[in-house]
């Protein structure tokens, strides 16, 4: 058993972003293809760049009003909501403008390949 602690986690400000956000890294996977755990807040209306990811990820929605989107459709999230990706889905999250917001990412498989900026 492991637990991390409120304060715990490696903080990195992010390259793959438009606008300001920020990656708390809780926990890295413990085994191959294990689930990895991360505290991301973005501030208002930052974005993720196009993204996906080998394995599945779910997005809890902490605190504040955001917007996630694959392409196909877009939504706007708050606090509560989960977003669910599958494996290869092409997809970005992020604050709706004037917001900012924080979610827990729980993702599985390994990092994930990053594309161009959202438009």
């Amino acid at each position: 058993m492991k637990v991390i602690r409120n304060e715990e986690g490696e903080s990195h400000q992010s390259n793959t972003f438009t606008g300001k956000g920020e990656l708390l890294r809780k926990l890295a996977a413990q085994t191959p293809g294990g689930i990895a755990v991360s505290v991301v807040r973005f501030e208002d209306g930052a974005l993720t760049f196009w993204h996906d990811h080998p394995g599945e990820q779910i997005l809890l929605i902490l605190e504040g009003v955001g917007r996630v989107g694959d392409g196909v459709e877009e939504f706007t999230v708050q606090a509560g909501d989960i977003v669910y990706a599958g494996p290869g889905e092409r997809h970005w999250h992020g604050a709706a403008p004037g917001q900012d917001m924080t979610h827990v990412s729980i993702t599985t498989e390994g990092p994930p390949e990053w594309y161009e900026p959202v438009e």
